[in-house]
């Protein structure tokens, strides 16, 4: 059998959401370059995550950067420069590309020669895609990841009920449009592969976030309590009792998801005092729910976590340890699945799993230096060492800082 053609994905990108879009792609093992800008002024020259966080190596690989640009290779340009644009077009023809990416505002596609409609009429089966904030409707608006959580309700969803909103501990819209473009990416060759044809996908943070608020957004058609919209703390707003409960060292997670549970729950001898007739339906339970939390809360805090958890393990109740992140790191379905990558010192480091098994190892070479691969690059795609000196010089592209010796 011919072996498959490596795809080959070019991203302007910078951030998080489009870098985690194109590091599902490294974990299928496409080739991934992404393209940063040439220096301008005073400012640091490339991504700005580059600069966020603990120096790892050299100024502008530190920690908030690494993980989510391992195995990519990094070419610098000046794409508000013709020049530089022409180089963009020589690279998709020379280098086959698949698939173009970007993440920045829309009003600066066609400033920077990279809209769809450009780049389409050189490489006709290209599939373009671009996150942003709104869309290509909204040009403007730029796309951060803690805004869009207060702009589309997730803050209002988080939090306790009595206090102010919050944002989630993680960065959820970010990765939510990365995911999204991967998946429209994937179906996009899927279809090229019938039709030989491109095509443009454009994801809205917005859109995107929204979408998953599945449980909520509907309720509005059925004169829903505010309640059933609104922060709940770590209770769940439907099913009773589900919440974090004190013990006598720590916490424990309850989730009892239906009436069995609830009952496996009140044949623990420790809690049977919770049983009560309005209290064997779901329906029941929402009636009360301020006092069952109470009286769990009550139970579990003369027991210590591990004798609850034992007592739900037999009942076959859900539960889970509120754990650190050191913690989780240290769970054995995840410490072997973790990807891996090796520091330019030789020392290997381990980072987040891939989202799903790879038929591969999740060993992953290091982010590359600022304009790293801009020679290399150039050069597959026809450039000579003469001219891209030139290029250099006139400031159309960046070759990078020398590697630290």
């Amino acid at each position: 059998m011919k072996p498959r053609r490596r795809r080959v994905v070019l991203s302007l990108e910078q951030a998080l959401s489009m870098p985690h879009a194109t590091l599902r792609f490294v974990h299928k093992g496409w080739r991934v370059i992404r393209i940063e800008p040439t220096p301008a002024g005073a400012t640091l020259p490339g991504d700005p995550n580059r600069y966020i966080g603990k120096r790892i190596v050299g100024e502008d690989r530190r920690s908030y950067f690494i993980a989510q640009n391992v195995g990519k290779e990094a070419i610098a340009l000046d794409l508000k420069n013709p020049q530089g644009r022409q180089l963009l077009r020589r690279i998709i023809e020379a280098l086959d590309v698949d698939v173009f990416c970007c993440n920045t505002l829309p009003r600066r596609y066609r400033q920077l020669g990279i809209d769809y409609e450009t780049l389409s009429a050189v490489k006709p089966d290209l599939v373009w895609a671009g996150i942003s904030a709104m869309g290509p409707e909204y040009p403007d608006a730029p796309g951060y990841d803690p805004a869009m959580q207060a702009m589309v309700g997730f803050m209002e969803l988080t939090g306790a009920r009595d206090g102010p909103p919050m944002l989630s501990g993680v960065p959820l819209i970010d990765l939510k449009a990365g995911d999204d473009v991967y998946a429209e990416v994937m179906a996009a060759l899927l279809e090229r592969e019938e039709t030989g044809c491109g095509r443009e996908i454009h994801v809205s943070m917005l859109q995107s976030a929204a979408s998953w608020l599945v449980t909520t957004m509907p309720l509005l058609n059925f004169d829903c309590d505010p309640s059933e919209i609104g922060r709940a703390g770590n209770e769940h707003r439907k099913f009773i009792p589900t919440n974090a409960y004190p013990t006598a060292d720590g916490f424990v997670f309850v989730a009892i998801g239906n009436d069995l549970q609830w009952k496996r729950l009140t044949q623990i001898p420790k809690f049977a005092d919770l049983a009560g007739e309005t209290r064997w339906t779901q329906e029941g339970r929402q009636q009360e729910r301020e006092s069952i939390h109470a009286e769990i809360a009550g139970i579990t805090r003369r027991y210590t976590r591990t004798e609850l958890m034992e007592d739900f393990r037999r009942a076959t109740i859900p539960h889970a340890p509120i754990q650190t992140i050191e913690q989780v790191a240290a769970m054995e379905p995840i410490a072997r699945r973790m990807s891996t990558s090796t520091m330019p010192d030789g020392r290997t480091i381990r980072l987040q799993p891939p989202a799903v098994d790879l038929d591969r190892p999740a060993h992953f070479a290091f982010p590359p230096r600022y304009g790293e691969h801009t020679a290399s690059v150039l050069r597959e795609a026809g450039v000579d060492d003469a001219e891209c000196a030139r290029l250099a010089a006139s400031g159309v592209v960046s070759l990078g800082q020398p590697k630290p010796g």
